[in-house]
This record gives structure tokens, sequence and C-alpha cells, in this order.
């Protein structure tokens, strides 16, 4: 039996298909599983988790009495807010950082490029410890500030790789021409390198964003006010119980430790992220690839 070629590459027999295909439907099967547990949990009735052992794949009735005493209280609410205004600032202070450092190390006429680059590195090998970092935000004023969640990881050294290799492999013409016509670097910057650039700033986009949306241990050591803790940080006290960390606000607030609430919250906590990922991921492989494979 002879294997069909395509562009001289000789396509797999139809056992291997098959093969392939179970196996590709397993690891589907094994992602969607949890997906498909977690929200179906967060709308059954108590009584059906009990039964189940807390976990429901096919509710026998759908009920959102979870989600009204979530956003009930005020606290889930609030910190929502407080995480969208983080990982919104946030993201675009990032990328406007990094995408301004990146341009400025893949210059060829920047004299300072090369130890500027070489710290950068030594800043993605070596991280500062927690007493360090705790002790810089003490001492810029920011414990108890939502700037505490964006400052100290603004700038991520492995993106500002990515982007500086993105913006190295740009034709160079395309500069010259700019500054032929009397563009100079800011001008070129804004109107011709950025265009340009949109895969690769949706990728390093979400990867802040993504960042910025998870974080809760930076809010865990510098916020003591629990009106400006993120959404994470309440989930986890929420998924843990943990009444001491928060205010007498919070405790009173909280409900008791149900499978439906905690997976409600956990739900709510997922649903911007899956939302923003299906616009920007058509830019995600050719983004990854082009500033990371490339130069």
């Amino acid at each position: 039996m002879t294997r069909r070629i395509v562009n001289g590459v000789p396509m797999p027999s139809w056992p291997m298909r098959i093969f392939k295909g179970l196996v590709l439907l397993v690891f589907c099967v094994a992602v969607i599983i949890p997906f498909v547990g977690v929200i179906s949990t967060s709308v059954a009735p108590n009584q059906q988790i009990n039964e189940s052992g807390g976990l429901v794949l096919f509710p026998k009735s759908v009920n959102f009495g979870a989600y009204e005493s979530l956003f009930a209280g005020g606290v889930v609410t609030r910190a929502l807010v407080v995480s969208v205004f983080v990982t919104v600032v946030g993201t675009l202070l990032s990328l406007t950082v990094s995408c301004l450092l990146a341009y400025a190390l893949a210059r060829p006429g920047f004299s300072a490029g090369r130890p500027i680059l070489l710290i950068v590195l030594f800043s993605m090998l070596f991280s500062p410890g927690i007493i360090p970092t705790y002790l810089v935000v003490k001492g810029a004023g920011l414990l108890d500030s939502l700037w505490a969640l964006i400052v100290p990881t603004m700038v991520s050294a492995f993106n500002v790789i990515v982007l500086r290799a993105f913006f190295g492999n740009l034709p160079a013409e395309i500069t010259e021409s700019a500054r032929i016509d009397g563009a100079g670097e800011l001008k070129t910057f804004a109107f011709i390198v950025m265009p340009l650039s949109k895969a690769v700033l949706s990728v390093i986009g979400l990867f802040y964003a993504v960042a910025y949306w998870n974080a809760f241990f930076s809010a865990l050591l510098y916020l003591n006010d629990s009106s400006k803790w993120p959404l994470q940080l309440v989930l986890r006290t929420y998924v843990i119980n943990d009444t001491q960390l928060g205010s007498a606000e919070l405790g009173t607030e909280m409900l008791p430790p149900q499978a439906s609430i905690q997976m409600a919250i956990l739900v709510i906590s997922i649903v911007p992220i899956l939302l923003v990922y299906p616009f920007l991921q058509r830019h995600f492989a050719k983004g990854v690839l082009t500033g990371a494979v490339k130069g």
C-alpha cells in the first residue's frame, strides 16, 4: 500500500492517523472535564454536590444561588474591579516600558545597549528574594497601595528579550526611509514600528495580562487593607476559608465553605481571561515564533 505524498512529505497511514486522533481526544477530554466539573458544580444544587462527593459533571438542575451570594456581599465585586484595574493599567504600562526598552536595545547605534542588555539578562537569571523586594517596596512607600501590585513586576526580562529580537529583525530600510523623511526615533517607533508589531505585542500583552490577573502573592505581602485585595487573593480566602487573613468586614461577609461557592468564584476568576484569549489567539503562534526564534 503506497503512502500519499503531499509537498514532498509522506502522509501517515490510516492506522497512525486513528491512533493520533485517539491520543488527541484523550488529552482533550482530560483538559475539558475539569472545566466542565467546575462550571457544573458552581450551578448544581447542594444536595447533589454532597451526594457526588464535591464534584458534579451533569447537574440535575441549574441554581445560580452561589453567584448571587458572592456578588451580594460586595467583596467579590470590589475585588473584581481591583483586578481589572491592575490588569489593564499594569499591562499598558508594562507594554509601554518594555517596548521602549527593547527598541532602544535593538538599535545598532545605541552605545549603552550592551551594558543595559547584560543588566536585563542578569535580572532574569538572578531574581531578588522576598525580603529585599519587600524592603524596596516599603522604602518606596507603596505598601497598602495598588501600585505595589504593578511597579515591582512592571518589566519582565524575558518579554524584553523577545521584543528586542523582534525589533532587531525588522527591515532596516523601513526605519531608514522614515529617518530620511524627517521622522525622529520616537516618531518612527510610534508610527512605523508599533503598527508592524501587532502580533508580538498581542502575545506579550497576553503574557503580562495573565501574570497581573493571576498574581496574589504580592497582594498577600503588600496589602493589609482587604478593600484593595484583588480577585485572586479573595479567591484564595474563599477556597481555604482563611478568615484570619482578612478584616472583620470580609469575615462577616464570607459564607460557610461550600463547594458551589468555591467553584463559582473560580469560574468568575477565569472567565475574563478566557474571553480575551480568542481575540489574541490568531497572533499567538506568529508572535512567539517571530520574536523568539529569529535573531
